[in-house]
């Protein structure tokens, strides 16, 4: 079994949203996803997926993103992202799941020995930039997520390694430490794979070790609209 990570894949959820809008390279992004998939996927593979699915708005307008996701190879874990408004009840979302597929929210999956967990994450505060107060509140409730979701991967795993996912970066590229930093540093993490980034963002974005701790960003713009395959798991 081999780990791969691709996220935001932005399906358009029943509405007309191109999104070469965002530049020539997003033309016909999801036929590119499609053809890297197939190329390097096997059916017995994971393929995590860290938020921002689809533009959907609502629950009944996923089924056609949900089922092309489907279509391609591999077990998939799927984590909420900002733009994921479709993703309400999680019971709602995991009965719209086909088999072979799973939705993480603040919980853990084991797979084939391995350990998947997650939250969405949000913006932390910065010395430059103070989040507002609602900001906070979203903030302070996504650390307890996260760290939930920790705990119940820690009692799946039975003391090996476990793999973090968020939609929101934990940190930036000056690699300090955060408030999400901080919580996975107390857990045995391997890899933290997330997205959210985009375009001139990818330049703020952290990749590589930290403090035993191997980050991965994985929007599929970033990514060159080809899974990231996540080697050494």
């Amino acid at each position: 079994m081999a780990v791969f990570a691709i996220g935001d894949l932005h399906l358009p959820g029943g509405n007309e949203k191109p999104m070469d809008v965002f530049g020539s390279h997003w033309e016909n992004h999801f036929e590119t996803i499609s053809k890297n998939w197939l190329e390097m996927v096997a059916p017995q593979d994971v393929v995590l997926i860290p938020g921002d699915i689809s533009w959907a708005m609502q629950l009944a307008q996923i089924t056609d993103d949900l089922r092309a996701i489907e279509a391609l190879p591999g077990q998939k874990i799927f984590l909420r992202g900002n733009h994921d408004y479709w993703w309400n009840a999680i019971g709602k979302v995991r009965a719209m799941l086909g088999p072979g597929s799973y939705a993480l929210q603040n919980d853990a999956v084991m797979l084939n020995g391995l350990v998947f967990c997650g939250t969405r994450g949000w913006m932390f505060p910065t010395a430059a930039q103070p989040l507002g107060e609602q900001d906070e509140k979203v903030f302070l409730r996504e650390c307890m997520r996260l760290r939930m979701s920790l705990d119940q991967a820690v009692k799946l795993s039975k003391g090996e390694p476990v793999v973090a996912m968020m939609h929101f970066p934990p940190l930036f590229a000056d690699g300090m430490a955060t408030a999400f930093t901080d919580i996975l540093d107390e857990y045995p993490i391997s890899d933290v794979i997330y997205g959210h980034l985009h375009g001139h963002g990818i330049k703020i974005a952290f990749e590589g070790e930290r403090n035993a701790i191997r980050y991965h960003l994985a929007s599929c713009d970033a990514l060159g609209f080809r899974p990231k395959h996540i080697e050494h798991l």
